[in-house]
């Protein structure tokens, strides 16, 4: 089993590394992107990353706002929209014939008995 892992290592012509070895490496490289000089060489990019973040962050504000005043003129909509409702109503229960008879009897007046007729003036 040693003999095969060793071909290996042969023909691949690297070092085969333990999973300790994997994760050093790894972490080292990591550390390498971080480090200071990436920094300072990554810095438009890292820059335009955070105006991003920060115009991001206000749009969700914004949104969040518009969504707060969206319910509040709804609400008042609807009050509005059951306010012309009820006008609508007692509108049309206002022109009903027996309720303009009732309202214009203490005032004396009476509805017609007879039907109305028109007056025709002659023309010379």
């Amino acid at each position: 089993m040693n003999q095969t892992k060793e071909l290996k290592k042969e023909k691949i012509g690297q070092e085969v590394l333990t999973p300790v070895q994997k994760i050093r490496t790894d972490i080292k490289a990591l550390w390498a992107k971080v480090s200071y000089k990436s920094f300072l060489a990554n810095m438009p990019y890292v820059s335009f990353i955070a105006l991003l973040t920060v115009i991001y962050i206000g749009n969700n504000h914004r949104a969040v706002e518009m969504q707060r005043e969206l319910g509040k003129q709804q609400k008042v909509l609807k009050e509005l929209r059951w306010r012309d409702m009820d006008t609508k109503t007692r509108l049309m229960n206002a022109r009903m014939e027996t309720k303009i008879i009732r309202s214009a009897e203490p005032l004396g007046l009476k509805p017609l008995t007879l039907p109305a007729y028109s007056i025709q003036v002659a023309k010379q």
